[in-house]
């Protein structure tokens, strides 16, 4: 989950979570490891929400691994490192 700085790059924090989304689901026929791939925008802010929620699926640790390694999913790493207030992520095998 990430938390956008407001006006960072001239963009409002929705404008971002929308950025993320369109980029990171484009990913998917790319990125061979991903099995599924969602992006959530929050529609309802608030003091305590993040505004926008990834949730991705994959095989096994090593195709996390090459996910996260990707050139293409390292493009959009680095925007949001730029962008963003605060992060939370749940990495978990079910």
């Amino acid at each position: 989950m990430w938390r956008f700085k407001e006006n960072a790059g001239g963009k409002s924090r929705k404008e971002h979570a929308l950025f993320m989304k369109e980029r990171l689901e484009r990913l998917v026929g790319i990125v061979p490891e991903i099995r599924s791939l969602e992006v959530g925008v929050n529609e309802y802010p608030g003091e305590m929400n993040y505004d926008a929620v990834l949730i991705s699926v994959f095989d096994n640790a090593d195709d996390l691994k090459s996910y996260k390694e990707h050139p293409e999913h390292k493009k959009i790493s680095a925007y949001c490192k730029e962008v963003r207030e605060s992060r939370t992520v749940v990495d978990y095998e079910f």
